[in-house]
């Protein structure tokens, strides 16, 4: 997979390092020299350019990327970078880089951002779930479909642990993406049974949150 990513600073540069360690060619864009450290990620491609200007997406050939990055530090950079990486050059996916939260209602498909990820929400997000168990979190939101990923971790007393994933009547528009069960990671199947200290990962439309952590709580609906 090829990705360029816009914002060649520790953020930017981070995230190459990642990306090249499972094996995906990378190009890192910045239009400061300062910026340009190719020493630090040498197995990155670098281009001193602007990454708001056509020729220099142009010379990016961006039309060859499955992923662009908008990781600078400036939210009006990432929102241009979003837009023409999306309908300029047809770019597939596109994650922007929110700086400022009062910005993120911006980052949005119409900006041609498909996923927003918003540090100041996310770290909030982490610590929330820190502390919470049996309480629906937000981690990250998609642009597409008003979707989130959302996280609960299952209560001692849950009523689904013990549960089969298969016979859980899950909400519509929402999907059961992994389960973290201590220090393992889970694809979850069927036939995999939910068991209390579960953390459960979905990908939920928005209208569907409550739905959801009332169907993970720790009483049945029925149950009244």
């Amino acid at each position: 997979m090829r990705v360029a990513i816009a914002g060649a600073g520790a953020v930017g540069r981070s995230i190459a390092g990642e990306l090249l360690e499972n094996g995906h060619e990378v190009l890192l864009i910045d239009k400061a020299p300062t910026a340009i450290s190719v020493e630090r990620v040498p197995q990155a491609e670098w281009l001193l350019a602007d990454a708001c200007e056509i020729t220099s997406l142009d010379e990016a050939a961006l039309q060859r990327c499955n992923v662009v990055i908008a990781a600078t530090g400036d939210d009006k950079v990432n929102l241009v970078v979003s837009l023409l990486a999306k309908t300029e050059y047809g770019v597939p996916r596109v994650v922007a880089r929110v700086n400022n939260p009062k910005n993120e209602w911006l980052f949005n498909e119409a900006w041609g951002v498909d996923v927003a990820v918003s540090t100041p929400r996310l770290m909030s997000a982490l610590v929330e779930e820190a502390v919470s168990v049996g309480d629906l979190v937000r981690l990250l939101r998609f642009s597409h479909g008003d979707a989130n990923l959302v996280e609960l971790t299952l209560p001692p007393e849950a009523a689904l642990a013990g549960t089969r994933v298969g016979d859980v009547e899950w909400p519509e528009d929402t999907s059961l993406v992994t389960i973290i069960r201590g220090t393992r990671v889970l694809t979850p199947s069927k036939d995999d049974v939910l068991e209390a200290g579960d953390e459960l990962l979905f990908v939920a439309a928005q209208a569907r949150e409550e739905q959801l952590e009332e169907l993970l709580s720790v009483q049945r609906a029925d149950a009244s």
